[in-house]
C-alpha cells in the first residue's frame, strides 16, 4: 500500500509500502446492511484488534498494525466468511481475485478459495518467475513497480482486487491497470481498512471500493 502524505500529523496508515484502493468513479457502492448483530460484533472484534502505532515507519503516521488481527484464532476465517457475503450482497461476482503483495496475499487466496475462484499475485519486480507485464506508478516520493504474469488472467474475465488496507490508491490503480492490460474488467475492490480523507476512492476511479472498518487519516 502506498503512504500516506507525511504533512499531517498522527496520519494513519499500515504500511509503507503499496496500499491502495479503490475508487468509485462518483458512484460509491452502498455497505451492505450491519442489522445482524453477529455482524456487528464481528466489526467491534476487528476494531479491537487493530493496533495503532504511533510514528512508524515515520514521524507523524499512525501505522494500523493488523498482526493481532492474524493472531487471534478464527478472526480470519470469519473475516473472510465476511467479505463473501459483502461481495454477493454488492453484485460482485468475480473469476478471479487478484491480491498485491504482501498482506494481499493473507487475505487473497482465501477469499478466492471461498468463492471457488482463482488468486493471481501481483508482485514487486523481479518476483515473477515468467514472463510478466509492469506498470509504473508514482508515489509523494518517488515511484514504484509492480508487475503480473502475462497469462494469469483471460481477457474478459472479471476480477476483484482485495488487500489490508486501502489508503491513497496508488498500488490498487496500478493492480487495476494491471488487469485491464490483460483484458479484463475489475468490477471492485474490497479492503479489511479504509483510511479516509486521502483521496483513494477518487484516484482509483472507477473501481469501486468496499472496507469492512475505517479510520480518519
Amino acid at each position: 500500500m502506498d503512504p500516506p502524505s507525511s504533512g499531517s500529523s498522527q496520519q494513519s496508515s499500515s504500511a509503507v509500502s503499496e496500499d491502495d484502493v479503490t475508487g468509485l468513479g462518483g458512484n460509491t457502492p452502498q455497505p451492505p446492511t450491519e442489522s445482524d448483530p453477529m455482524d456487528d460484533g464481528l466489526l467491534d472484534r476487528i476494531r479491537s484488534s487493530v493496533r495503532g502505532i504511533p510514528d512508524f515507519p515515520i514521524e507523524g503516521i499512525m501505522f494500523r498494525d493488523i498482526s493481532p488481527v492474524l493472531a487471534e484464532p478464527g478472526l480470519l476465517s470469519s473475516i473472510t466468511e465476511r467479505l463473501v457475503q459483502d461481495l454477493n450482497e454488492l453484485g460482485w461476482h468475480p473469476d478471479v481475485v487478484v491480491g498485491p503483495e504482501a498482506r494481499g496475499f493473507i487475505f487473497g487466496p482465501l477469499l478466492a478459495d471461498r468463492l471457488g475462484c482463482g488468486f493471481v499475485p501481483v508482485r514487486k519486480p523481479g518476483k515473477l518467475p515468467s514472463t510478466t507485464i509492469r506498470v509504473e506508478y508514482e508515489l509523494e516520493y518517488g515511484s514504484n513497480t509492480l508487475e503480473i504474469h502475462d497469462d494469469a488472467i483471460k481477457e474478459g474475465q472479471r476480477a476483484v482486487i482485495v488487500d489490508d488496507l486501502l489508503a491513497t490508491g496508488g498500488t490498487i490503480s496500478a493492480c487495476a491497470r494491471l488487469c485491464e492490460e490483460l483484458g479484463a474488467t475489475v468490477i471492485g475492490s474490497v479492503f479489511l481498512i479504509e483510511l479516509e480523507g486521502l483521496g483513494a476512492r477518487e484516484a482509483i476511479a472507477p473501481v469501486e471500493a468496499h472496507a469492512l472498518i475505517s479510520y480518519p487519516a
